[in-house]
């Protein structure tokens, strides 16, 4: 149980708006780069391989191929370097993490798309 001081200092600091992103899900992360005084967002795109723990902890791995080499990054999800993430597609996977991927080379590396439901569509054309 966590203590209700805690707790507290922790909503503080917690993001207020969270996107709905799951494991297989292809995404956008924006991350917040800072280059001597200047500050600038660079996206990295990839897929998300695992998600873990909860409350002010709780982090995500998104893996992508750049120039034939596998790379993957760690974002804690309720940090400030972390702008935005945006979903690109939804993949349809049956397992909590695809650490198998890593083995994977070209078109064996995709997922199956997600079906969305109608409620999904049209929510989704609704906030656009």
């Amino acid at each position: 149980m966590i203590n209700a001081l805690i707790e507290k200092v922790e909503s503080a600091a917690k993001k207020k708006q969270l996107p709905k992103f799951s494991i297989g899900d292809t995404v956008s992360v924006q991350v917040r780069i800072v280059e001597g005084g200047k500050e600038r967002i660079q996206p990295f795109i990839g897929v998300v391989i695992g998600r873990r723990g909860r409350g002010m902890g709780e982090s995500f791995t998104v893996r992508r191929i750049v120039n034939n080499e596998g790379v993957e990054r760690i974002f804690p999800l309720h940090s400030p370097k972390v702008a935005g993430v945006e979903i690109i597609r939804s993949g349809h996977i049956r397992r909590a993490k695809l650490y198998y991927l890593r083995d994977r080379v070209g078109k064996a590396r995709r997922l199956r798309d997600r079906k969305r439901d109608a409620r999904q569509a049209v929510d989704a054309a609704v906030q656009q």
